[in-house]
């Protein structure tokens, strides 16, 4: 797992982008982790002790928001070692755990009914496929995982009528502005040349998930109103 110990930073490998990013950089980044971190924490427990119901499912999504954004904040911080490759697996696998996570307590709103079992099914399903490229063979199907990436995060699309008869009108808008947002920050994950552009779009990941927490905390406060 920790093998191939000669490692330097002029390689440019599936998981290290072969040029060191800058101290302001990495602190920076840090720092929008960090600020990520303390709301999945706060709003995430104040979503859990208002949840009356479901509480597994909100359980799952805030841990899988949690696990994101702590594996990206280790993998980012970490000097290029065969420590960060490692780290480079979990981190690009936690992203299908937070996609079927933030689903999780979305399609459960949509009560005991076939579509939610059949779309929690396809989602979590797909997501473990993604998982498992991600940790065994992550230098190999990526353009494949990332059609997975977003095969699976906009696939909410096939149940939206659903999902707009069981959550309110705004919680609906906000999961939509979360998918843009992390649809728009891979510009900036892409664009390696500009500065600062792992910064952004990290900036990009955490507004995206901070929209959708918000969300579901309004779908939960809708619910028990």
């Amino acid at each position: 797992m920790f093998d191939s110990p000669s490692l330097t930073f002029s390689e440019r490998t599936w998981w290290h982008r072969g040029k060191p990013y800058t101290p302001l950089e990495l602190t920076l980044d840090a720092v929008v982790h960090s600020l990520g971190l303390l709301l999945a924490l706060g709003l995430g427990g104040v979503l859990l002790s208002i949840g009356e119901t479901g509480r597994l499912a909100l359980a799952i999504y805030v841990a899988s928001l949690v696990i994101v954004l702590t594996v990206s904040l280790a993998f980012n911080l970490a000097p290029v070692t065969p420590l960060k490759r490692f780290l480079a697996r979990l981190d690009q696998a936690a992203i299908f755990l937070l996609i079927a996570g933030t689903y999780t307590p979305l399609l459960s709103m949509l009560g005991g009914t076939t579509t939610r079992d059949v779309m929690l099914a396809f989602v979590w399903g797909a997501s473990i496929v993604g998982i498992a490229l991600k940790l065994v063979v992550p230098e190999r199907f990526g353009r494949l995982a990332l059609l997975l990436y977003l095969g699976i995060g906009w696939s909410g699309v096939a149940v939206f009528g659903s999902l707009a008869e069981a959550v309110p009108a705004n919680t609906l808008g906000l999961l939509l502005a979360g998918g843009v947002a992390y649809c728009s920050g891979i510009i900036f994950h892409l664009w390696e040349r500009l500065r600062f552009h792992n910064v952004l779009w990290h900036c990009f990941v955490v507004l995206g998930a901070s929209l959708h927490l918000w969300a579901i905390l309004e779908g939960v406060m809708g619910r028990s109103a």
